[in-house]
């Protein structure tokens, strides 16, 4: 099996723990954070684009898609295995990213339908940051500064699903935008 096949099988199989556990936890406080109805339609993916997206840098302002967010052979991974996205609202904490999207990779069509990964970029002015930070940390996030900027992550105590390095579902907020996936490492796809 390739690495890149490898590594997605891995996150594949701790996308589906995340989502074993969760399926069996109680209902969260419905007024911790508005919710939205997920689209019904999963929406293919072509197994030949007739082009090559190559992601968005993270501070472009062009329209950032689910696959164009992504590396083109990631979404030629995903669409090998019968993967699809459904875009979601993106919210990060109490605020909402109207402008960004939020994809949920995953294969709609198996009964299951328990494994999946998530992606996520907006565009973000610096006071949004600062409220959704503030929101995150206020719920038991953790906050990590490096030179690519400020990760908010869940509380390893708390998350249900890791990588490698102990990270769960993680913020990554930049000069006028913010990145999101379901782990720290994941983010390194996020263009």
């Amino acid at each position: 099996m390739s690495f890149p096949l490898r590594r997605l099988g891995a996150s594949v199989l701790v996308a589906g723990a995340m989502l074993a556990v969760t399926a069996c936890s109680t209902a969260a406080d419905p007024e911790a954070e508005p919710t939205a109805a997920v689209s019904e339609t999963p929406i293919a993916v072509a197994d030949e684009p007739e082009s090559t997206p190559e992601p968005a840098p993270a501070g472009d302002a062009t329209e950032v898609t689910c696959e164009s967010m992504l590396p083109a052979s990631t979404v030629a991974d995903f669409a090998s295995i019968g993967w699809t996205y459904q875009e979601q609202p993106f919210w990060a904490g109490e605020v909402e990213l109207a402008d960004g999207v939020l994809c949920v990779w995953a294969d709609y069509e198996a009964q299951a339908g328990d494994h999946l990964q998530m992606f996520g970029w907006s565009p973000i002015d610096a006071d949004s940051a600062v409220t959704a930070q503030d929101s995150l940390l206020s719920q038991g996030w953790i906050r990590e500064e490096d030179e690519q900027g400020v990760y908010i992550t869940e509380n390893p105590e708390t998350t249900i699903a890791t990588d490698a390095d102990g990270y769960g579902m993680t913020f990554l907020f930049g000069d006028g935008w913010v990145k999101m996936s379901d782990t720290k490492q994941g983010i390194i796809l996020v263009g």
